[in-house]
């Protein structure tokens, strides 16, 4: 995890979240931006909220934990 504060305007970022994180409002799910050099993640409830920053790595591995059968 990257653990600097990143002070990217949020609006200038590409958010994208997953057609599989929807449960009727389109709300209660996490969004992902990518970086050149990191993937953050925020609260698509809190849009101007706290992100989690990785290292494409690490964001990389999750991903590929995660969607195993």
């Amino acid at each position: 995890m990257i653990r600097r504060t990143c002070a990217e305007d949020a609006s200038e970022l590409k958010w994208a979240r997953s057609s599989y994180s929807s449960s009727g409002d389109g709300n209660d799910c996490v969004e992902v931006a990518a970086r050149p050099y990191s993937v953050l993640v925020r609260d698509s409830k809190d849009a101007s909220g706290p992100r989690l920053g990785f290292a494409p790595s690490a964001w990389e591995a999750f991903v590929e934990h995660t969607s195993r059968d």
